[in-house]
């Protein structure tokens, strides 16, 4: 197993299929319709931009086994502390402990870039996500019920975050 910082050039493709596996099959995201490999121009840019980290997991092929981000929570300046993290791992490796990995990766990412709160929004059916979640140290911080709507029925969205003991400083503005 091997991180790797991932860029477009060489990780699109294989997030994309990752991602849309996750949206034909499942709840994991409220997306409908498979992405296409242009809207992976700007999920790219959006990263560096705002220097939020794409981390991958690699196998002994250099195959990508799944991947950890985060992205801006809300857009208003006083959330400027707060990320809300995906991880997807490729349903041929789901059930090898990489979800823990990688989700251990993403709140180190956090702390070095001294983020006070991580989000992860999670469907409440997914019960392997959310024990995942507890197990390192996420917290249940609500529930909107029937939020969205996919697969002919109501989804429940849990909310739940990791305060870190991140930034030193904090700072309004």
């Amino acid at each position: 197993m091997k991180f790797v910082n991932c860029c477009h050039e060489k990780y699109a493709s294989e997030i994309l299929e990752i991602l849309n596996q996750a949206i034909i099959s499942s709840t994991a995201l409220y997306d409908y319709k498979p992405r296409t490999l242009d809207t992976m121009i700007d999920w790219f840019e959006v990263k560096r931009v705002n220097d939020f980290p794409v981390i991958g997991v690699l196998d002994a092929n250099n195959t990508l086994m799944g991947f950890a981000t985060y992205s801006t929570f809300r857009a208003w300046p006083a959330f400027k502390y707060s990320v809300e993290h995906s991880i997807y791992i490729h349903h041929d490796h789901q059930g090898k402990g990489l979800g823990k990995v990688l989700l251990s990766n993403i709140i180190e990412a956090a702390k070095q870039q001294q983020y006070h709160t991580i989000i992860g929004g999670i469907d409440i059916t997914n019960t392997g996500s959310i024990a995942l979640h507890e197990k390192l140290g996420f917290v249940h911080a609500g529930t909107i019920k029937e939020a969205g709507f996919k697969f002919g029925r109501w989804l429940d969205l849990g909310f739940y975050q990791l305060i870190l003991n991140t930034p030193e400083t904090p700072l309004d503005g």
